[in-house]
């Protein structure tokens, strides 16, 4: 795999490999395809030294927008298994110099690119297809009441969506939504 370094201190953009001898992260054949969602080892040996508790996967149809959300302290690696997704990164940490900065990715089924978020950052995505199936890998245990939460459209971040009229959750759309420190 290949690891590079992303516009936001801490996110990393993981690359699988495509290994033609079907051994790997990922190959294809006559059959169909096959690709390594999470291996510890290469991680390690890119000094990703993080331990993962807990799986989860959402599944929405085109044009659901989910997040800003996030914590202080879950390590997350997400990717989209199925369909397409604008995924955006921001810096939630109002310590930091890079408050408010934020950088989108392109996460699909074909490039099966996955995305390392810190913690102090937040994350969310846009469903570009008509159903996306995206994975999370947690190392904290999901507590909603723990989290921080933005507005998709929070003119303080100024992301610029794909979309005008998303499908959201009350949690999201809501207008007293809640800035958490």
């Amino acid at each position: 795999m290949k690891v590079e370094k992303t516009s936001l201190e801490g996110v990393l953009l993981v690359k699988p490999e495509l290994v033609i001898d079907g051994r790997g992260e990922f190959f294809e054949d006559l059959r169909g395809s096959f690709f390594e969602t999470y291996n510890e080892s290469k991680y390690k040996d890119h000094d990703i030294k993080i331990h993962f508790v807990e799986d989860d996967i959402s599944v929405s149809k085109k044009n659901v927008l989910r997040g800003i959300h996030g914590d202080d302290k879950t390590w997350k690696l997400v990717s989209c298994v199925h369909g397409k997704v604008f995924f955006v990164v921001v810096n939630c940490n109002k310590e930091s110099s890079g408050f408010g900065r934020w950088e989108s990715f392109d996460l699909n089924e074909e490039n099966r690119w996955k995305i390392l978020v810190p913690p102090m950052y937040g994350n969310g995505y846009l469903a570009l297809t008509d159903k996306v199936i995206f994975q999370y890998k947690q190392s904290s245990h999901y507590n909603p009441d723990g989290q921080f939460r933005y507005k998709w459209d929070d003119p303080e971040f100024g992301i610029d969506w794909p979309v005008e009229n998303p499908i959201l959750s009350s949690r999201d759309a809501d207008e007293k939504y809640i800035n958490t420190e």
